[in-house]
């Protein structure tokens, strides 16, 4: 997909730990999408493609069909075939344009790009979370930093549309190593990336851990200004940041689903209203001599 085209109308249909070898110590995402580890079976993909078209407007940008909340080439190939096989037929429709997946970086190998060879996969999602070793072996992740930058690189060089997850407020995480995180995985030249707080899940390990007194996570103002001096990173290197925070949700905010941590439905507009004080802070202080009243001109967009 060009790089100058409109925002992409995203069909997200979920897996939640399908194709996950373990489970990691700060994930739940049944209780993130309220739906338990299962693939759609045969005519479910077609109900919520359905659906999620009704919503579009004429005007939105690239459709995709997206695969979310499990490690899409973790799971058995014949599954990935019949997902991708039942997608595609939306595209020789007409009514979609590609389909994008998440996926761990260990997943990406020969054999899984020759699996993807002829389908028309748009976006490949890459669950990088650090690129601290150190971190990665805290939270059991199962994969390295090598692991991240060799899928980035190949597949970028299959031509495909490369995006990086990560996290910050991880276990053994500081703001100096998550921002040197930021700074190794903007080194991948992603072509966008999403940045997610770690809030604390009931159903979790991390979440045993909170309750045990074992670990705490960050405050949300601490954590909205680590993510603004993260954000800063991939800003100076031109890559997108496509998402700040988890998507809000009736799962997610129902009593009981996050025990703690820096959890808000606002969290991208509290990070862009940090810069943007930290912006309008830098102007006034660099005028020897201020008038009794300022007035700043903001951009509309």
């Amino acid at each position: 997909m060009p790089g100058n085209m409109k925002k992409p109308y995203i069909i997200p249909v979920f897996i939640p730990h399908s194709g996950c070898p373990h489970r990691c110590t700060y994930c739940n995402q049944n209780a993130v999408t309220g739906i338990p580890d299962r693939t759609p079976a045969p005519g479910e993909l077609r109900a919520t493609v359905e659906q999620w078209l009704q919503y579009r407007r004429k005007n939105r940008g690239f459709t995709e069909i997206s695969f979310y909340g499990g490690n899409f080439l973790g799971l058995e190939k014949e599954k990935i075939r019949r997902l991708i096989d039942e997608a595609a037929g939306w595209i020789r429709a007409g009514e979609v344009d590609g389909i994008r997946f998440s996926t761990r970086p260990d997943t990406i190998d020969q054999d899984s790009l020759n699996l993807l060879s002829g389908y028309p996969v748009s976006t490949v999602e890459l669950g990088v979370q650090s690129m601290d070793d150190l971190v990665l072996a805290r939270i059991k992740r199962g994969h390295s930093a090598a692991d991240s930058a060799a899928a980035a690189d190949m597949l970028k060089k299959a031509g495909y549309r490369v995006g990086c997850q990560i996290m910050t407020g991880l276990p053994g995480e500081n703001e100096q190593n998550a921002i040197d995180s930021a700074a190794a995985t903007a080194e991948l030249k992603p072509d966008f990336v999403r940045i997610y707080p770690l809030v604390v899940l009931a159903g979790s390990v991390l979440g045993s851990e909170y309750r045990a007194g074992r670990f705490e996570p960050l405050a949300l103002s601490d954590c909205v200004r680590r993510v603004a001096a993260i954000y800063r990173v991939f800003c100076k290197k031109r890559i997108p940041v496509i998402r700040m925070g988890l998507q809000a949700s009736n799962e997610l905010n129902a009593e009981g689903t996050i025990l703690a941590g820096p959890y808000h439905p606002a969290f991208g507009h509290m990070v862009l209203s940090e810069l943007m004080l930290e912006h309008a802070q830098k102007l006034l202080n660099s005028v020897p001599e201020l008038p009794e009243t300022v007035e700043m001109h903001i951009h509309p967009t």
